[in-house]
């Protein structure tokens, strides 16, 4: 196996470990970390898609980052205006 496969390996792992910790509660849709830990996964299975190019693999990376882009912005935002809502009521 070269460097790449493992690569792709590894996200492979962070991709099920986050789902994982999803399905046992202790991580929740929004956290943070479970959206980090997906980002990292389809990112190093795009990095490895790259020289071991699957189609159909390569598009679903490429909507998973999006996705999982567009959540992590949405939970920052969220955060954002729940911290400043705090310290608007003090």
């Amino acid at each position: 196996m070269d460097f790449f496969q493992w690569l792709g390996f590894a996200g492979m792992i962070c991709i099920v470990i986050a789902y994982f910790l999803l399905q046992l509660g202790m991580y929740d849709i929004h956290a943070l970390n479970y959206q980090l830990l997906n980002l990292i996964g389809a990112i190093a299975l795009i990095i490895s898609l790259l020289v071991h190019f699957n189609l159909g693999s390569f598009l679903i990376e490429v909507f998973w980052i999006m996705i999982t882009v567009y959540g992590i912005f949405k939970t920052v935002r969220h955060k954002r205006k729940n911290a400043q809502k705090t310290k608007d009521q003090r």
